[in-house]
C-alpha cells in the first residue's frame, strides 16, 4: 500500500480525522480518485462546517436580517439552511482540489472558505442560467432611462433572479429594494414599495429589448426559484414587517466574526510551530485586508472601511507592524491561558 493510499484506507475503515490531516499534509487531497472520498469527504464536511457558519454564514445571515440564523448553524432552517449547505459542500469539493500541502487545515479552511463559497455560488448562478458576475453592459445601459438607481436596480434584480429562494408571496423583494432606495438616493418619502415595483417594470421593460438575453438570463433562473411552503412573516398585507440589523451593527459583527477566525488560523500556525511574525501577518493581511468577497453573494460591495485603512497602514510601516504583531501574540496568549 503507498503512503497516500494508507491514511485514505484508515480514514474510510476508522473514519477519524487523522488520515484527512495527514493527506492535507502531504499535499494529496487532489490526487485521490472521487470513488475513494467518502469518508474522507464526511471528515472534511465535520471539519469545515463549523468554520463555514463562523466565516461566512453569520456574516451573511446578520446582512440578511436574519439575526435568529446568525445566532447558531442548528437555528438555520429553510432557504438559510440550503445555502449554508450549498457553502459547505463548495468549500469540501475545493479542499479535495488542492495538491499542495495544509498543514494547519483550519486556518487554511478559514483563509479560503470566503472564496470558495463565492466560486460556488457563481457556479450554482451559472447553472440556473443566471449571470455568474451581473454586471451593466452597455446594451442594457443604453435601454435604460439616464438615472443611476435605475442601473444599480437593474443590478439587483439580475443578482436576485440567480439567487434559489424566492421572496414569500411577491415575486420581487421591492420592500428591501425601497430601503435600499431610500438609501441610495437619500429620498425616503419617495421610496415606497409601489415605487419600486414601478421601477422594476421599466427595467424589465429595458431588459425585454433583448428578447433572447432575457429569455436565457432573467426568465429561465426566475422560473427556477425556489416557491415557499407559507410566505415569510410580513408578507402579508399588514403583517409588521421583521426588523433588520442597523448597518453599524453589521459592521461591528463582521469585526468581531473575522477577528474571532482570525485568532483560530493565528493559534493553529503557532501551534504548528510556524514564524511568529510571519503567521500573524499573514492572517490579518488574508483576513482583514485582502477582501472575502461575501459582500458580492447579495449585495455589491461597499467602499473601504476605516478599520481596513488603519490596518493597511499599520502594517506598511515596520515600527508599527511590530509592534502590532506583539499585542496580537499576548492577546492570544492571554485567551489561551
Amino acid at each position: 500500500m503507498t503512503l497516500v493510499d494508507e491514511p485514505a484506507a484508515r480514514a474510510r475503515a476508522a473514519g477519524d480525522q487523522d488520515g484527512l490531516r495527514e493527506l492535507a499534509a502531504r499535499g494529496a487531497l487532489g490526487t485521490i480518485p472521487a470513488g475513494e472520498r467518502r469518508a474522507l469527504y464526511q471528515q472534511a464536511w465535520t471539519i469545515a462546517h463549523p468554520i463555514v457558519f463562523e466565516v461566512v454564514t453569520r456574516r451573511l445571515e446578520l446582512r440578511r436580517g436574519h439575526p435568529h440564523c446568525a445566532r447558531d448553524l442548528r437555528r438555520l432552517d429553510g432557504p438559510c439552511l440550503d445555502g449554508f449547505h450549498d457553502d459547505v459542500e463548495a468549500v469540501v469539493d475545493h479542499l479535495f482540489t488542492v495538491t499542495r500541502p495544509i498543514r494547519d487545515l483550519e486556518a487554511w479552511l478559514a483563509a479560503r472558505a470566503p472564496h470558495a463559497t463565492i466560486d460556488g455560488h457563481r457556479r450554482r448562478r451559472g447553472a440556473r442560467g443566471a449571470l455568474q458576475r451581473p454586471r451593466m453592459t452597455r446594451a442594457l445601459a443604453a435601454a435604460l432611462p439616464d438615472d443611476p438607481w435605475l442601473h444599480e436596480l437593474a443590478l439587483r434584480l439580475l443578482v436576485w433572479v440567480g439567487l434559489p429562494a424566492g421572496a414569500g408571496a411577491v415575486l420581487w423583494p421591492v420592500e428591501v429594494w425601497a430601503r435600499d432606495r431610500a438609501g441610495f438616493t437619500g429620498d425616503r418619502e419617495g421610496s415606497t414599495p409601489a415605487r419600486v415595483q414601478a421601477e422594476v417594470d421599466v427595467v424589465l421593460a429595458a431588459m425585454r429589448r433583448r428578447p433572447q438575453w432575457y429569455e436565457a438570463h432573467v426568465e429561465r433562473p426566475l422560473g427556477g426559484k425556489t416557491a415557499p411552503v407559507a410566505g415569510s412573516p410580513g408578507d402579508r398585507p399588514g403583517d409588521p414587517r421583521p426588523l433588520t440589523a442597523d448597518p453599524a451593527d453589521l459592521a461591528e459583527a463582521r469585526i468581531v466574526e473575522t477577528a474571532a477566525a482570525a485568532v483560530q488560523a493565528i493559534t493553529a500556525g503557532l501551534a504548528g510551530g510556524r514564524d511568529v511574525p510571519g503567521t500573524v501577518e499573514t492572517v490579518l493581511r488574508t483576513l482583514f485586508l485582502d477582501g472575502t468577497g461575501v459582500d458580492e453573494i447579495d449585495r455589491p460591495p461597499g467602499g473601504e472601511s476605516g478599520p481596513e485603512a488603519r490596518l493597511s497602514a499599520l502594517l506598511g510601516d515596520p515600527v508599527a507592524r511590530d509592534a502590532l504583531i506583539g499585542r496580537v501574540v499576548r492577546i492570544i496568549g492571554e485567551l489561551g491561558g
